[in-house]
């Protein structure tokens, strides 16, 4: 597949310095949010070292399907033509603009070599439990001192300290915890997992980016390092503001599928259409939702009706009916009105395909050496003089080891014997 974004510079593969440029991210984290977070800082200029163990990889380098060389997909693992070529789809997905190289920092030669990296490193960026690394004597309280302007950041999921500290958890731990999932379903029925991490990405990775970027920038004025103690599960509590609003004014917790944007209101809600597919009708204010009745010619249904959520209630089901009465392709002429606020509920082939994530580089390939082209999402983070660059496609395990270890001052005598004693 061609590149679809080539008038936008992040996707032309010619590098012209992303606002990072310069800045060295070391980074030990494994599977989803610590990863996602250092490839968008790649994808910001940054140079980012990948550290994995050398006989223990990512795990999201064996997770889910795999694609094969020259884009074929599905492939299994173990099939013999093609298989052993394959790689992950999700690890494809949130390691490219990285450098990956192999350290066992469990073993003393191993934590010497990382020690060694950070010399040159603005940024270690870690998501094990809190205590590991300091048990292993490179936590931050160890660093700061011989390092002083390193930022530390390390995502967990509940935070470097409080009761549940030192607890395992996954996303829906987090955000079960922070009171997400409990608001998120339908009226009267259980609640809903998210169809994607919201704890992970929303509270992991983007305030770890976020974070990041202060603690570069407050770096720049007093030119010292910081820890960034990230918690998954604060990440997602953030995510209730507007809700906590309306519960500190009124001292009620919002009810799952009854709040005015979850399926209180009829003018904002999802409909099922003719087809079984489903659309997501937005017309939250007044204006937008009479300009939808007027285009299917039935302002009638707000005749007498207060614009109330207790007067809008009674009139849902003529909004389901009108839904009902055409395929879900048939309203494409209303999702391009400006006035509407109407939209299709697509499913993630049709987002790949969607015109706007197109026009605005969301949708990119990058060349890799085995598999060909790559479809990638792209960075969301836009700026106007250094924009953000796909430059290099998500590395082999370990294939940068020796030249990131070069650059270190490590000869092919040390590499020989670090590699003797397991350590790289």
């Amino acid at each position: 597949m061609a590149n679809q974004a080539t008038n936008h510079p992040e996707a032309t593969g010619e590098n012209k310095g992303g606002p990072l440029a310069g800045v060295r991210v070391v980074d030990l984290s494994l599977l989803l949010p610590g990863p996602l977070c250092s490839m968008y800082l790649g994808d910001m200029g940054a140079d980012v070292i990948k550290i994995e163990n050398p006989r223990m990889p990512d795990l999201t380098r064996m997770m889910g399907t795999r694609l094969g060389p020259d884009g074929k997909q599905n492939i299994d693992a173990k099939d013999p033509d093609g298989g052993a070529e394959s790689e992950s789809g999700l690890y494809l997905m949130v390691n490219r603009n990285k450098r990956a190289i192999t350290i066992n920092i469990k073993r003393p030669e191993g934590r010497e070599v990382l020690m060694k990296l950070l010399e040159d490193a603005d940024v270690l960026l870690e998501g094990f439990r809190p205590g590991t690394l300091d048990a292993m004597g490179i936590g931050y309280e160890q660093l700061k001192t011989k390092f002083p302007r390193l930022i530390y950041c390390a995502i967990s999921g509940y935070g470097a300290s409080g009761p549940y500290e030192k607890l395992a958890g996954h996303d829906g731990n987090y955000i079960g915890y922070s009171g997400l999932l409990g608001i998120t379903g339908l009226a009267d029925g259980a609640p809903v997992i998210p169809g994607f991490q919201v704890a992970d990405i929303g509270g992991g990775t983007l305030a770890a980016v976020g974070s990041i970027l202060a603690a570069l920038y407050s770096r720049e004025k007093t030119g010292r390092g910081q820890f960034l103690d990230i918690s998954m599960m604060d990440g997602a509590f953030s995510f209730l503001s507007l809700h906590a609003g309306e519960y500190v004014a009124s001292g009620q917790s919002p009810e799952r599928g009854k709040m005015d944007l979850s399926g209180g209101l009829p003018n904002y809600n999802v409909y099922r259409c003719k087809d079984g597919r489903y659309v997501i009708l937005g017309a939250l204010e007044e204006r937008f939702f009479r300009g939808f009745l007027r285009q299917v010619d039935r302002e009638d249904i707000l005749d007498g009706v207060e614009m109330t959520a207790a007067g809008l209630a009674a009139i849902k089901p003529q909004i389901e009916e009108i839904f009902l009465s055409r395929d879900r392709d048939d309203w494409r002429e209303l999702f391009l009105n400006p006035e509407t606020c109407l939209a299709p509920v697509n499913d993630i082939a049709e987002a790949f395909e969607d015109p706007q994530l197109r026009e605005r580089g969301m949708i990119q390939t990058v060349q890799h050496p085995r598999l060909g082209e790559v479809l990638q999402i792209g960075s969301p983070f836009r700026f106007s003089d250094t924009p953000c660059e796909m430059r290099t496609p998500p590395p082999e395990h370990g294939q940068h080891t020796d030249e990131v270890l070069r650059e270190a001052g490590f000869d092919d005598a040390s590499l020989a014997e670090l590699r003797k004693k397991r350590a790289i």
